[in-house]
């Protein structure tokens, strides 16, 4: 009977082996899987948001585990449908750990998906801004973007860093455990459950907030918006805003997702004591 999940060793395995696949796609290819990444990972965001926003319980908890219920949907899509999220992409450190990726490459897929993923999330908003949507509700969809773009842009430096390592730990596991599961059943599982925790959990994706200031931004041009929220606390809900949100929460999500996660299971399965390496190197040499 044929296995419906890898052991820990064959997906570390497999994860080296896609994320080699990952870095020599082309420039093009790289680029428009990291649009689609994330129009999909926008998409759970504004779904999540549409379905807590007029949420008639007052309980902060309840309200977050069902935006959490909802949100992984994005990731799902990105895992099954395929596409390229700079926060998964984090693993391919391992393979750079195992000298199997170039830092060059390394640093080309981040940065060429990085900004792909941007560009669809602008995207996204822009098409539900032009669709009238923030405007559901007599406006309220659009001003609870805006209070959830305000609540990221009080964050300080050390808030949004180290939310953004704890994001980033729960979406490489879930990428890690997606990579493991061989039917689509068992990847959307893996894809769904460390996201829906780390989206109750409040925590920090840069990419979901590459979605949630633009879509903020434009949501507050409508009048509906404008007249619910008025202009108290709002002074971060910039493109300035974003930046000072994104570098922190980037940064973390690398620390989470590359070290504490990617470099912890190269650490167990793959790494080998020096005595063992020396060994090997002269075996080579005599072979």
């Amino acid at each position: 009977m044929e296995k419906s999940l890898l052991s820990p060793t064959e997906i570390i395995e497999s994860t080296i082996e896609v994320g080699m696949k990952k870095v020599r796609r082309n420039t093009s290819q790289m680029f428009l899987l990291g649009v689609l990444a994330g129009i999909f990972i926008a998409f759970g965001g504004y779904l999540s948001t549409v379905v807590i926003h007029d949420f008639p319980i007052a309980s902060n908890g309840l309200k977050s585990l069902l935006q959490g219920a909802i949100f992984p949907v994005g990731l799902i899509l990105v895992v099954v449908a395929g596409a390229e999220l700079f926060t998964g992409n984090n693993l391919i450190f391992i393979g750079a750990l195992e000298g199997k990726v170039s830092k060059s490459e390394l640093l080309k897929n981040w940065g060429l998906i990085y900004f792909g993923n941007f560009v669809g999330s602008v995207v996204f908003a822009w098409l539900i801004y032009q669709a009238g949507l923030f405007n559901t509700s007599g406006g309220e969809l659009g001003a609870a973007h805006v209070s959830i773009a305000a609540g990221k842009a009080s964050l300080t430096f050390g808030q949004a860093f180290f939310q953004g390592v704890l994001c980033n730990i729960a979406v490489c596991l879930a990428v890690w455990m997606a990579i493991g599961a061989k039917d689509m059943v068992g990847k959307s599982i893996a894809a769904w459950v460390p996201v829906m925790a780390f989206v109750t959990g409040s925590f920090e994706h840069s990419i979901a907030n590459m979605y949630y200031f633009p879509a903020a931004i434009m949501a507050r041009q409508e009048a509906a918006v404008a007249a619910i929220i008025g202009n108290e606390g709002l002074a971060g809900v910039s493109w300035t805003g974003l930046l000072y949100n994104l570098v922190p929460v980037t940064f973390g999500n690398i620390v989470g997702g590359a070290f504490l996660v990617g470099g912890a299971y190269w650490l167990v399965f793959l790494r080998k004591p020096k005595a063992i390496k020396r060994k090997l190197k002269r075996i080579r040499k005599t072979a």
